[in-house]
């Protein structure tokens, strides 16, 4: 693999490949990922890299800027004053806001610019999304204007304000002194972030609100309540995401993210499945890995919470370091390599500097169930109900179940889009096609095709594509959703509700669509009590046209080359005359060589 070059399959021809059906294209690339992982040229890792040290030696000038705080050689005598970790939520904040953190550069689809957030963000006419459309007073419409602008643009200087205050001596009682921001630094962040996402859910996902701006409001807590409900916080974080990957979905996303990880030998990496290459299906060793995974997030998180040992808490502490950076180093394809890091600093500060502090400690008890009724409420809801809640917002992080969609359109779409819609780069195989040529574009095209196929959910995606978009689907252009929520709406990071039908209904009002141009298939996520997950079809001039379920029972027996024979069941037939989804194709499979072989039940 070239430094600039990505790395293609041995023997490979792509001429040849091109011209097999959908299902063989994926199925000759995923024997690629689950060796060499996604094959990006080695520069794209030192992008990475480069990125996350813009993040630490960020946030290290912002602290060093607070006067009182010593030189770098002096770390160990302020690492653990308040002041430090209050910058380090605000710059986190900033840093992901600004679209730099989770959802850059090339493991998500954005190439030329390696960046969407603030470019979007900051131009008026791109396309917003707000989460309850008309229902609350001036956030009706879909179209950024100049407040808009402005009021994002207050929100970055709002961070920017707390970054560059100095700190004051504030009297923790038995604790002794300690440096804190003045909370009127603060008030403006804490109330621009929700006033934003009210105009567009997208902002105010893509500044982690749900982890960092529950955390900048609880930074105003006198310090002893401040820290102990931090810890809650980050406790909640880690036990929220374990709960949601306990089901039979998640060994499939660990077997995806060891895959593409640089560091992990592909002879190990063949051994995460049953058969390779004929069967995919995770192994007894990635169901181990994975579950062994589900139990670190949930043991020593309450270690750290209840103990009071030095020793007990640096165990644990350290346990949970090494799990937030393996997570970093596989270079997980949303790539949250900063609040990664933020998570290790969080190990840091709460629970080793601060180790003497526990639930117990709490000054104000009240806090503590004002708090957590809310939160676990929002976790447990999201859980039940995926189609209402995001799944950041219910902490259902890399769990495997996830919101999603398949877009397929005609020319005559794509010059709609290009014409009529206000963005700052293109698609992404457009944007490769500027660095490749044509036919190494649409191989690393079909790459983000190859990871949503290798998760269980992607059986059940590309299964409906034909029934969305007809016997003619071959001949469409076909996009994951999360590339057109990066190239429309400014930002994606795994929420399919960002690529659903409130924005179809933006493209419509936009771009005039005919009848069949565009053609949608929505899938939404498993809800934690059902066998189900739901799926819509949305034609972009007429709306929705058929609705129903795949079952996830029936994805656990079949490979991602078998979506034909992947039952699907309609709540109802077709107004367009097709043959109703819930008659499951019988046609046999297309030859994919060693791939075509049916895996065991």
């Amino acid at each position: 693999m070239g430094f600039l070059a990505p790395k293609l399959p041995r023997r490979f021809d792509v001429l040849m490949w091109h011209l097999g059906p959908r299902t063989e294209r994926i199925a000759r690339l995923i024997k690629q990922w689950a060796e060499y992982g996604s094959g990006i040229p080695s520069s794209m890792y030192l992008f990475y890299l480069a990125k996350l040290a813009g993040y630490v030696f960020g946030g290290l000038y912002f602290v060093q800027r607070t006067p009182g705080i010593g030189a770098l050689s002096e770390f160990a005598d302020w690492w653990h004053e308040p002041v430090v970790f209050q910058k380090m939520v605000v710059w986190t904040l900033l840093f992901e806001v600004l679209g730099l953190g989770c959802g850059a550069g090339p493991l998500t689809g954005r190439f030329l610019p390696p960046f969407g957030g603030f470019l979007y963000w900051l131009r008026p006419g791109t396309i917003r999304q707000p989460p309850w459309n008309g229902r609350v007073p001036l956030t009706r419409g879909d179209r950024r204007g100049v407040v808009d602008v402005l009021v994002y643009a207050g929100l970055v200087a709002a961070a920017v304000w707390p970054l560059l205050s100095p700190a004051t001596h504030v009297d923790t009682g038995s604790f002794g002194a300690a440096s804190r921001l003045e909370p009127v630094v603060l008030i403006p962040l804490a109330v621009l972030v929700p006033l934003v996402g009210l105009r567009d859910k997208t902002i105010f996902l893509a500044a982690r609100a749900e982890h960092l701006w529950v955390a900048l409001l609880i930074l105003f807590l006198p310090f002893v309540d401040m820290i102990v409900l931090l810890k809650v916080l980050t406790v909640l974080v880690w036990m929220g995401a374990a709960a949601s990957k306990l089901t039979s979905m998640y060994p499939f996303s660990i077997s995806v993210l060891i895959s593409n990880s640089p560091m992990v030998p592909s002879a190990l990496k063949r051994r995460l499945y049953r058969r390779f290459p004929s069967d995919i299906r995770p192994s007894g060793l990635t169901k181990g890995i994975s579950y062994g995974g589900v139990l670190v997030e949930l043991v020593p998180p309450a270690v750290l919470l209840a103990s009071t040992n030095q020793s007990v808490t640096v165990i644990a502490a350290l346990v949970m370091l090494v799990f937030h950076l393996s997570v970093m180093l596989s270079l997980p394809v949303a790539v949250a390599l900063e609040w990664n890091a933020f998570q290790m600093l969080s190990v840091a500060f709460l629970f080793w500097a601060h180790v003497d502090l526990d639930v117990p400690s709490i000054e104000h008890i009240w806090l503590l169930p004002a708090f957590l009724l809310p939160a676990l409420t929002m976790i447990c809801w999201g859980h039940r109900r995926p189609d209402q809640v995001s799944f950041l917002l219910s902490m259902r992080y890399y769990s495997g179940n996830w919101a999603s969609s398949i877009w397929a359109m005609t020319p005559s779409a794509l010059q709609k889009i290009d014409a009529h819609v206000v963005k700052y780069g293109g698609f992404a195989k457009s944007q490769l096609r500027t660095i490749y040529g044509e036919h190494v574009a649409e191989v690393l095209n079909h790459q983000i095709f190859v990871f949503r196929a290798m998760q269980l959910h992607g059986r059940g995606l590309f299964a409906l594509l034909p029934h969305a978009a007809g016997e003619e689907h071959e001949e469409r252009f076909v996009l994951e959703g999360e590339l057109v929520a990066a190239s429309l709406v400014g930002w994606n990071f795994g929420d399919g509700h960002l690529a659903g039908e409130q924005l179809i209904a933006a493209l419509r009002e936009r771009c005039r669509f005919e009848p069949g141009e565009l053609r949608v298939a929505i899938l939404e996520a498993r809800p934690i009590h059902s066998d189900e997950q739901r799926y819509v079809m949305v034609d972009g001039a007429t709306g929705e046209f058929d609705r129903g379920y795949v079952l996830v029972s029936d994805m656990l027996r079949c490979q991602p080359w078998e979506v034909d024979r992947l039952p699907i069941h309609s709540d109802g037939p077709s107004r367009h005359g097709r043959r109703s989804a819930s008659e499951p194709d019988t046609a046999p499979l297309h030859p994919a060589g060693d791939f075509a072989l049916r895996a065991e039940d």
